[in-house]
């Protein structure tokens, strides 16, 4: 295929060769020619981590431990608080109204603020600039917002030198040998994954358990059935018009079904497009809560499994958690055909969500 940027690419689509190639070292996060273009996705990851970003090793080391299951079974209480709370403020309005406004775009950002130390007065300056620096359409303006993102992660690191507290920014910088460009460039990536990405999250899970009535009934009459739905409509996720799938560079020469891969191709793994593999997933466009999801590759599969997984997944188990509870009769107020997805933006998601009750 060819991409965006006019390169050639080879594109894996089927289940079982992505699962494989994602944990393959034949295949490598960075071009082996460091002359050549890098695609959107790889510059923006390249700018947040610097060196980082071509060890990955590394980098999940000092990642892991802020994502264990202890850390996340602390930070949800909070959650759920956070959560109450936006909906409190839905309760009160007159539907129709923006999920995605009075919920998606609030709740992961005042989760960032409050596991990461960040004041909550600046949860709107940081928010714009993660907005800014994912727009693949205005070069200016992505710029603009990486420049404003790492300007305001270089104070906050420096002040938590100074006033350390319980919160992950903290413990990263009192980790034994990391150095400031590493806290600076992991701060930066933990802002902007944990917050553009659980955003679009948000608003496609509502959206694919409201489009099947039945399913948001199940959750009502069924709580117990919530992680697993979590998991369903992460495997059955939206498109997102910017990626082709996550870029890889071939280190050496190496078959896989059937076709040669030369040392230097580009290589891009589509995991959504694998997560609706029928060898995999039986009707793989059909939304159901009960499906065994084990094999999903929505985050990932072996040592390129997302850091952020168990935070993700716990933001949004809380979500529906709360929204049966509290909202069982909630329904789209328009039909559909009628949304529209963000084709601005290296994440995706939708541009609103409008629901009533």
């Amino acid at each position: 295929m060819r991409t965006q940027q006019g390169g050639q690419a080879w594109l894996v689509t089927g289940h079982a060769e992505v699962r494989q190639l994602l944990d393959d070292d034949r295949l490598s996060r960075s071009n082996p020619d460091p002359a050549a273009p890098q695609d959107g996705g790889s510059a923006l990851l390249a700018t947040l981590l610097g060196d980082l970003a071509t060890d990955h090793p590394r980098m999940r080391a000092l990642l892991d431990p802020h994502f264990s299951a202890e850390r996340m079974q602390a930070v949800r209480p909070q959650v759920e608080k956070l959560c109450a709370q936006l909906l409190d403020e839905l309760a009160a309005r007159q539907p129709p109204v923006d999920l995605r406004a009075v919920l998606a775009t609030e709740l992961p950002v005042l989760v960032m603020c409050d596991w990461l130390g960040v004041p909550q007065q600046d949860a709107g300056r940081f928010g714009s600039w993660i907005q800014d620096a994912a727009n693949v359409a205005d070069p200016v303006r992505a710029k603009q917002g990486l420049g404003g993102l790492f300007g305001y992660c270089k104070q906050l690191v420096a002040a938590k030198r100074e006033n350390p507290g319980d919160d992950a920014i903290s413990r990263l910088v009192a980790t034994e040998g990391i150095t400031d460009d590493e806290v600076l460039g992991l701060t930066a990536l933990l802002l902007f994954g944990g917050y553009e990405t659980t955003v679009a999250r948000i608003g496609t899970c509502v959206l694919l358990l409201l489009s099947e009535p039945e399913q948001w009934q199940a959750l009502c009459d069924d709580p117990g059935l919530i992680p697993g739905a979590v998991d369903e409509t992460l495997r059955r996720s939206m498109p997102n018009p910017h990626n082709g799938g996550m870029p890889r560079y071939a280190v050496t020469d190496f078959e896989i079904g059937g076709v040669t891969i030369r040392a230097g191709d580009f290589v891009l793994l589509n995991t959504i497009a694998a997560n609706h593999d029928e060898a995999a997933f039986a009707e793989p466009d059909r939304v159901d809560v009960t499906r065994d999801t084990a094999a999903s590759l929505a985050f990932g599969h072996g040592a390129h499994h997302c850091a952020g997984a168990a935070l993700a997944r716990m933001q949004l188990r809380v979500v529906l958690t709360q929204l049966v509870a509290r909202f069982p009769g909630l329904r789209l107020a328009v039909g559909v055909d009628a949304l529209r997805l963000r084709h601005d933006t290296l994440i995706g998601g939708l541009v609103e969500l409008p629901v009533t009750w």
